[in-house]
């Protein structure tokens, strides 16, 4: 079994390769905020606090992709950027 140090390098990585770029085509950002005790708790920025799908993609996409690479995360859970000024429904 990995340390969480380790955990936490990989969720980084993941976020980085994998996560960040289709979050951000939708102007959306997603951070690491913390890992304890198998819960991965996301930062949600930008596009991303405060948008309704935003549960669907921590639930669906974060936390499957997570599970799936990393059996230590049992669970996904989110944090809103409060002092977001970007408007959670993004248009071009």
């Amino acid at each position: 079994m990995r340390t969480d140090k380790e955990v936490i390098a990989e969720i980084e990585n993941l976020i980085v390769m994998q996560i960040q770029p289709s979050v951000a085509m939708h102007g959306g950002k997603v951070s690491l905020h913390s890992f304890k005790e198998g819960v991965a708790t996301m930062f949600m920025s930008g596009a991303c606090s405060g948008c309704a799908s935003s549960a669907y993609t921590l639930q669906q996409g974060i936390e499957g992709m997570l599970k799936y690479y990393l059996p230590e995360v049992k669970s996904v859970e989110g944090v809103d950027d409060e002092n977001s000024d970007v408007a959670p429904y993004h248009t071009e």
